[in-house]
Parts: C-alpha cells; sequence; structure tokens
C-alpha cells in the first residue's frame, strides 16, 4: 500500500494543480467542513481520467470523492480522509448549429450553470432554453446528477446525452434519452455513483435575445428576493413533496429563524439553512433532524433531504 507522499508525488504528476491538507471551507457554498488530505484540479478531461485511472490501480481503497462547485454538500467537521477532485477547472464549451433553429451545445462538467445560461442567451444567434438556471449556483455536472431546475424549468428538458465515465470499468460511455431517467431531482448518476460525469450535450432553440435577457434578469430577481444569497448556504435543503411547499410547512410551524449552533433555519426562506457564522456540520445535521421531526409530528410528511453529507464514516 502507498504512503501518503508517494501517493501525493504520483498525482502531482498527473495533475498541474494539487493542494494538500486544505480547508474544504473555501470549496462549498455552506462554507462548513474541516480540512482535506489531497484536493487535485484536473485542468482537462485528460487530467481528470489519468487521475481517476491511477487512483483505481494504485490506491482504491483510498476515499474518493468528486466535487463541482459545492454548492449542495455538507462535508464533515473532520474533513476528509482521502482524495477531492474538484472540477471547476474543466470549461469548456462547444456551440454548433445542428439545424436552422436549434443549436448543439456541449459543455464540460465543471461549468457553471449561470455562465452557460449566460453564454448561450448572448450567443449570436441567442439561445433558449436555459433561462431556468441563471442564478442556480452549481455546476453542469451537478446540475445534471441532481436533475437540477427552478422556475417551470430543469436540465431534463435540455440534455440530450451525457458522456461519464465508469470508475468500475474505467471507461468513457454515453447515456442518451431514457437511459438518463431524469425525474424529479433525478437521474441515472444518482443510483450509480461510480459514473462521473464528464460532459453534458443540449439542444437549444434559437430565440428572441431581449426574451432571453429579460427571463435571466427577472429569475435572478426573484432569486435576490426570496432567497438567503447574502448568507453561506447549500440550495434547498428538502424535495419538495408533491403538491406541498416545504418553506411554507417549515414557516407555519413556527421554525423560522430558529437556530441551532451557528445554522439557523432562513429568516429570509424557510427552505434553506444558513451559516450565520461558525455554523459547523454537526449544527447543520442537527437542525435537519428536528426539521424533520417537527414537519412528520405536523403533516405525517418524511421530508428528504437533498444535501448530500459527505464524511469517512
Amino acid at each position: 500500500m502507498l504512503d501518503m507522499n508517494t501517493y501525493i508525488s504520483a498525482l502531482s504528476q498527473l495533475c498541474s494543480r494539487i493542494m494538500t491538507d486544505e480547508p474544504l471551507i473555501h470549496h462549498t457554498t455552506f462554507r462548513i467542513g474541516g480540512k482535506a488530505d489531497i484536493i487535485v484540479f484536473p485542468q482537462n478531461l485528460d487530467e481528470l481520467t489519468a487521475v481517476l485511472h491511477w487512483h483505481h490501480q494504485n490506491a482504491p481503497a483510498l476515499p474518493l470523492c468528486v466535487l463541482g462547485r459545492g454548492s449542495n454538500v455538507l462535508f464533515d467537521d473532520d474533513g476528509y480522509r482521502g482524495l477531492v477532485i474538484v472540477t471547476t477547472d474543466l470549461q469548456q464549451v462547444s456551440i454548433t448549429p445542428k439545424d436552422a433553429t436549434t443549436y448543439t451545445v456541449i459543455a464540460e462538467c465543471g461549468v457553471s450553470l449561470t455562465s452557460l445560461s449566460k453564454m448561450c442567451g448572448r450567443y449570436t444567434p441567442a439561445l433558449s432554453g436555459l433561462g431556468f438556471a441563471y442564478g442556480i449556483p452549481g455546476s453542469v455536472g451537478g446540475a445534471v446528477v441532481m436533475n437540477a431546475g427552478a422556475y417551470g424549468g430543469e436540465m431534463s428538458d435540455v440534455v440530450v446525452s451525457v458522456d461519464y465515465y465508469d470508475m468500475t470499468t474505467q471507461t468513457i460511455k454515453t447515456a442518451m434519452g431514457q437511459q438518463l431517467d431524469f425525474a424529479y431531482r433525478h437521474s441515472i448518476f444518482q443510483d450509480n455513483p461510480h459514473y462521473l460525469v464528464l460532459s453534458a450535450t443540449l439542444s437549444l432553440p434559437v430565440g428572441d435575445a431581449d426574451d432571453i435577457d429579460a427571463e435571466m434578469k427577472n429569475n435572478m430577481k426573484a432569486r435576490r428576493e426570496k432567497q438567503p444569497l447574502e448568507l453561506p448556504n447549500a440550495g434547498s435543503v428538502f424535495k419538495r413533496p408533491e403538491g406541498m411547499f416545504v418553506g411554507k410547512m417549515v414557516q407555519d410551524c413556527g421554525l423560522k429563524g430558529y437556530c441551532i449552533g451557528g445554522a439557523q433555519v432562513s429568516e429570509k426562506h424557510a427552505g434553506f439553512i444558513v451559516n450565520t457564522g461558525g455554523a459547523t456540520a454537526k449544527d447543520v445535521l442537527a437542525l435537519i433532524e428536528h426539521i424533520k421531526q417537527v414537519i412528520f409530528q405536523a403533516y405525517g410528511v418524511s421530508l428528504i433531504c437533498e444535501i448530500k453529507y459527505i464524511s469517512n464514516t
């Protein structure tokens, strides 16, 4: 078994950007979490697959976590004893005409969803279909995995295929259409954590630039007014039960502003938990459990958490 120094040395030959003993608060929107032993930042898909292949061949027992923009995760206070791969430097986008009214957009997994939405809306000709995504603080890869959505749209509306790396077989594969198994906040990648999204292919229609710009501005205005963007958070905490709204239920139960340590039910939108300063993962987890218990007692509804908790236990 390789010792950590040997492992780090080998990784540095494969990936040009690497950090050790790095605080995870710098890489998540919650600003919570201890230190990771190793974080690598692949500069292209070749570096990413090389790191994955080397890890599989030489240190498969070492825990591995792949992270995008860190917008839907909560790392443990003790950090992560293993390798974290951050994909934010994977920024390649190609846009080509499919026919007179439709364009094909291929975006790597690390591309910001907001940046992609803006890029397509300002392209010539302007491309519609991604206005819902403007302001979502995640990456293309994470958005595909979660089938992220807002304001009446979701990724399944525009994604036609996904290239992914199968970490079991160490091969690159493509899933398309029904193979993606899209549903509300669900995709095939949630059921197969050994599948790592590399890039997504989208089909976007030509639209009116002014209409697209107005849609993006209106969506961002609504986010600023209704969501606690001014405080660290990880987005909506719970999936929406059919026919119900979590924020309203939490508010009606008197939990708006409720705190455990530095974690607070947002006073702006009760569907969010915010880090008011110095919140720990333990605080957030305790608050999540308290909310779930109160809601179950009041409504008989078992809330399902959207935020992914990452630890070594």
